[in-house]
């Protein structure tokens, strides 16, 4: 039997299931999830935390659109509490440094000594400079997430896990969804696949975005036990973005800031980029190296101009474009659901129209 809505979502990470709890307002959706769980893949390994600077003036914009609602607009209460950044230059680096702030509002700068009274295992002789941005803070993206879940189903939204795609065709003005598992119907496509969103477009036969997914890895260190107050330190790292370290529960969660290019793939680490991670956080720290407790990789995927795609094909009827979120993905998701819905069921009416543009596919053309 054919199952049958208004817009049908494909992928259940934190952007098509935030996109369907909107869309789901006024339409009747359903959001197709190809493995066993929503936010298996991206989702599920993110750094979650939310930074007003990251990105390019686009993505600013999304990061200030979407505060409120991570603040508690959207579930009534915040998934955000206090972390800050704290970003390092060594001499080399100072370059990098003063053109972040040229940009960037909400940041201070700190001495050496300033830096390393904020986390004490700095080696403060390697600090050339250093900027901090205290209002920066860790997202719950599991709460993010299942929150936005709730409020799909409540909205009348059916999630179905297990579906991955196997063919896609529109006639009749109406876009039929094969499975591994069943059929559907609907009259609008939101393509929230992540790194998996060009293939996607080809199985619709929708032109690609140039989509490239990129291999971010970490791993857990524990700390000495000697170190105390480790939880309260800010995110700290590399401007020039070649290593960063969040804290987290029993040590320290590092990240060599990796952006391999890879196919999209259930991701694993790469043993020396690991490697090479730990010995740039190691040449700006005094703390002993030890091994790892634990490993990861997740993918974030890209489009050239690093600018997330959102909006209808220009050459495809009711297909709509919702990828290319990079690392910004879960910060931006209220503002990227928002647009989503306002795009798909108001054509438009409340978005700006200089965003509405930077995001557009038609700018890939």
């Amino acid at each position: 039997m054919i199952q049958r809505a208004d817009i049908i979502v494909i992928g259940g990470g934190i952007a098509g299931m935030s996109a369907a709890a909107e869309l789901a307002r006024d339409a009747q959706v359903i959001l197709l999830e190809a493995e066993a769980q929503p936010g298996y893949h991206s989702t599920g390994r993110s750094a979650a935390i939310f930074i007003r600077n990251y990105g390019n003036a686009t993505l600013k914009a999304l990061n200030a659109l979407s505060f409120p609602a991570l603040s508690g607009d959207l579930l009534g209460e915040s998934v955000l509490s206090p972390r800050g950044e704290l970003l390092l230059a060594q001499p080399d680096e100072l370059e990098t440094l003063e053109h972040y702030v040229e940009d960037a509002k909400g940041v201070d700068r700190l001495t050496p000594d300033e830096a390393q009274a904020l986390v004490p295992v700095l080696r403060k002789e390697m600090i050339a400079g250093a900027l901090i941005e205290r209002d920066a803070q860790d997202i719950d993206v599991d709460r993010l997430l299942q929150g936005n879940a709730r409020l799909f189903r409540d909205r009348g939204g059916q999630v179905l896990t297990g579906q991955r795609v196997t063919g896609l065709a529109r006639a009749g003005g109406v876009w039929r969804i094969e499975t591994v598992k069943d059929a559907f119907e609907a009259l609008v496509i939101v393509n929230a696949a992540g790194a998996w969103a060009d293939r996607i477009a080809t199985l619709a036969g929708v032109r690609q975005v140039g989509l490239q997914p990129m291999r971010r890895s970490a791993v857990l260190m524990a700390l000495p036990a000697d170190i105390r107050g480790h939880k309260a330190w800010p995110l700290f790292g590399s401007v020039a973005e070649n290593w960063y370290a969040k804290p987290d529960n029993a040590g320290l969660m590092i990240s060599p800031a990796d952006e391999d290019p890879v196919d999209p793939q259930d991701a694993w680490p790469d043993d020396m980029v690991l490697a090479e991670g730990l010995y740039r956080f190691e040449q700006m720290v005094d703390v002993p190296i030890v091994r790892p407790s634990h490993s990861w990789a997740g993918l974030r995927s890209f489009v050239a101009d690093r600018t997330p795609v959102v909006g209808f094909a220009p050459e495809a009827e009711g297909f709509f474009w919702l990828a290319g979120q990079g690392g910004y993905g879960v910060q931006t998701s209220p503002a990227l659901a928002a647009i989503t819905r306002d795009l798909c069921c108001h054509a438009g009416a409340a978005t700006d129209p200089a965003l509405a543009r930077a995001l557009s596919p038609a700018r890939l053309v």
